[in-house]
């Protein structure tokens, strides 16, 4: 079996070797659990195993490509909880991707911990820069060993049914036999190694890419350049020179080095192209940072976190630190932190007044600190609720400034009077912090600020968590809302772009709002705001910045659709992202281009306040263009097992979704295909109109068709329109959480046209 451990050249690397034999580590998952494991690499150098002491065959095993980082010394909460008792250079911690909960380790000795940290970032470096076939070499292995159960090294008949249950597939025993001996060169009775290879590819043979490569192919053997060309020109819609790309694809991706000196690609090469990025859906152009990051800071969609630091429901959930660390690794840019005053003078972190654990605010800072710009280097805004005292509050501020030290924006920069707010570009590497200030920016220039060391500021001026029915959330404490607070002068020079207030109107906006001024609207209030004047919350945004927030409603942490809001240009719509499903897959989507920095520019229409968009009325604007999409949904490959019954296999339908302005929402559906999760074949054309093209998300869904109940979630992915490669495209499909699962696929044909 073709292992990528046979790369690595494990016998030069004595980390590898060491992790090979194994070691005896400590797994901690508090202060008080603590328990011996002993950790073992595999031969495949892809499966760690561990084992208890003594729980005699028990064990468990994870594979390399779930984990995302390795983080050395007390780098979570669990590993500084203890560290009074194990050294930081014993200490390290793997980082599931996805949802996942991290493993904390304690090594015997720092050596034992380097040769973990060292190897498991070599493994990780390894998975990341794997090709193609060596990704679907490692897949084919995973099979063959989840398949061979009395582990000796072959495969009989009966473990090859088994395995077609657990591919998704229902083929009749006649036809899964006849394969079977084709497959069994050596007339074994079994199959082993390349036999496996061999069987596998003819399960997997495409025949819906072998009609695409006939119907180009003069010879039908092969694409010759001017043949391969003509597919990039008229299908693929290419732009540049088709038979000088052609030559470029059949040097990267042919592996027949007879074809390639005939200047030709065979079908295996074909497969290889339409199976890598340039093959994907998403234009490999737009991946990374391609957009003008010299516009004010307002002109953006800015990838936003609520409530950052629970990981579960908002009632009874965990607070977390790590909350910060997985929102900011996912790029987004405006963390919240609700502070309250806590024990000993320190501020705490929590969604007051419920059941949440609690964190220090020291603690969150640090992590903002260390994390912010891991993954871009763009400002990342800290939203601060302030519920403190002006003891605590001071308190607040002394960390910012030694902590942050000199990626706190503490004045405007270039020191000279703003009219307007600088751009991403001009922040790179600061933290910005929304809170309540103590009057406006101006008066820092003009020596008119306060001299006390406290003022007195209106509830009002937050703007802050008001619910549905207009109450703030501390209704429950029988508050008046428009009660006073006083805001310590320390914590208030902490804010200078991002000033909370209170959203009176439209119109008092218009005339008295500053553009350094940012309000926050309920997701309610918003779509009150939205429904009822449209273009005027365009307008508005135009100039300042807004944030929308989930309902208090959702105790759950469940999220509102997105995409409303970001329809009439709100940059800072936050949503709960320790929650999976559809919110959050737009949220992804649509921060998916541009690097994943973080930041989007809108488009030109409403960053120009003079054109007056309206998203109920699209056809309004000037150079007003309507596109007609059309996708082909041909097939699906190797998609995953939802229904754990014995026996049962998928039952595939494919949904697409746009998500847009109100016109342009629309959903439509393939057939549903039975029995066949592994390669269902549809050839189902779904058509659109799309009013907005710019503002357009596409999302594809997977689903398990169930005649008596709610049909299973299979896979999905979700990109803007504006993203999307023509042509015969492959959609590597993602898992509830997020985290993609190769290698399941929908192959499909995209054509955009204007109306």
């Amino acid at each position: 079996m073709a292992s990528t451990g046979t790369g690595l050249r494990i016998q030069c690397d004595d980390n590898l070797q060491s992790m090979l034999v194994g070691t005896v580590m400590r797994k901690i998952k508090s202060r008080t659990w603590k328990k011996q494991r002993h950790f073992r690499l595999q031969d495949d150098c892809m499966t760690i195993w561990y084992q208890s002491k003594k729980a005699g065959n028990a064990h468990s095993t994870f594979s390399v490509s779930d984990v995302e980082a390795v983080r050395e010394g007390h780098q979570s909460e669990v590993l500084l909880s203890i560290a009074d008792e194990f050294p930081a250079e014993r200490c390290f911690t793997l980082v599931f991707r996805g949802r996942r909960g991290n493993l904390d380790l304690v090594a015997e000795s720092a050596e034992e911990a380097q040769s973990w940290i060292r190897g498991m970032r070599k493994l990780i470096e390894n998975v990341e820069n794997m090709g193609e076939r060596e990704r679907l070499d490692q897949w084919i292995g995973d099979w063959f060993k989840k398949a061979d159960k009395n582990r000796d090294g072959r495969m009989n008949f009966k473990e090859v049914r088994d395995l077609l249950k657990m591919m998704n597939v229902d083929m009749n025993e006649h036809h899964a036999h006849r394969l079977f001996t084709m497959a069994d060169k050596s007339q074994s009775g079994t199959l082993e190694d390349d036999e496996f290879v061999l069987f596998y590819k003819m399960l997997t043979q495409r025949e819906d890419l072998l009609r695409v490569f006939r119907e180009f192919s003069t010879d039908g053997q092969k694409l010759s350049l001017r043949d391969l060309g003509e597919f990039l020109r008229d299908e693929q819609l290419e732009t540049g020179d088709p038979q000088t790309k052609a030559q470029e694809l059949v040097d990267k991706y042919e592996p027949s080095e007879a074809a390639k000196q005939m200047k030709a690609m065979s079908f295996d090469g074909f497969l290889m192209y339409l199976g890598s990025s340039e093959g994907n859906i998403f234009d490999p152009k737009r991946r990374g940072i391609y957009q003008d990051m010299e516009q004010p800071l307002n002109h953006y969609y800015i990838s936003s976190s609520h409530n950052t630091y629970l990981m579960e429901d908002q009632l009874r959930g965990h607070s977390s630190v790590e909350g910060y660390i997985r929102a900011l690794n996912r790029g987004c840019r405006c963390v919240e932190i609700d502070c309250w005053d806590g024990a000993n003078g320190e501020p705490i972190v929590y969604h007051g007044h419920t059941f949440t654990s609690k964190i220090l605010f020291k603690d969150v800072v640090s992590a903002v600190a260390n994390y912010a710009f891991k993954v871009s280097p763009y400002p990342v805004i800290m939203s601060i609720e302030n519920h403190c005292s002006v003891e605590q509050q001071r308190v607040m501020a002394q960390y910012l400034t030694l902590i942050l030290g000199d990626k706190l924006l503490k004045s405007a920069l270039d020191g000279r009077p703003p009219i307007g707010l600088p751009s991403p570009h001009e922040l790179r590497g600061k933290i910005l912090v929304k809170a309540k200030k103590i009057g406006g920016l101006e008066e820092s220039f003009c020596g008119l600020g306060e001299d006390s060391l406290t003022a007195e500021v209106s509830d009002e001026d937050d703007g802050g968590e008001l619910d549905e029915d207009g109450i703030h959330r501390d209704s429950l404490r029988r508050r008046v809302m428009k009660s006073k607070q006083r805001l310590s002068k320390e914590l208030s020079d902490c804010v200078v772009y991002c000033k909370s207030v209170h959203f009176r109107s439209f119109k008092h906006s218009r005339i008295h709002s500053r553009f350094y001024e940012v309000a926050s609207f309920t997701e309610s209030k918003a779509r009150k705001q939205l429904k009822e004047a449209g273009a005027e919350f365009v307008y508005h945004n135009a100039r300042q910045l807004t944030r929308v927030y989930p309902s208090g409603f959702r105790t759950d942490s469940s999220n509102y659709n997105p995409q409303e809001m970001w329809n009439v240009g709100c940059q800072i719509v936050a949503l709960n992202f320790q929650t999976a499903g559809e919110g959050m897959d737009l949220n992804d989507g649509l921060f998916s281009q541009n690097g994943g920095c973080g930041y989007v520019l809108k488009p030109g229409f409403m960053r120009e306040a003079e054109r007056r968009f309206d998203p109920d009325n699209p056809q309004k604007l000037d150079g007003y263009q309507p596109l007609t999409l059309t996708i082909q949904v041909i097939s699906g490959q190797q998609l995953p097992k939802v229904n754990i019954k014995e026996g049962s296999i998928v039952d595939p339908l494919v949904r697409v979704e746009i998500h847009g302005v109100p016109l342009d929402q629309s959903k439509q559906e393939t057939r549903w295909i039975e029995n066949n999760g592994f390669n269902p074949v549809w050839y189902d054309t779904l058509r659109f109109t799309i009013h907005a093209p710019e503002l357009a998300l596409v999302r594809f869904v997977v689903e398990d068709y169930d005649k008596t109940s709610k049909n299973d979630f299979v896979g999905q992915y979700t990109l803007p329109l504006s993203c999307m490669q023509q042509g015969y495209r492959h959609i590597h499909l993602l898992s509830k959480d997020g985290t993609s699962i190769p290698p399941s696929s929908l192959f499909v044909h995209i054509r955009i046209t204007e109306l």
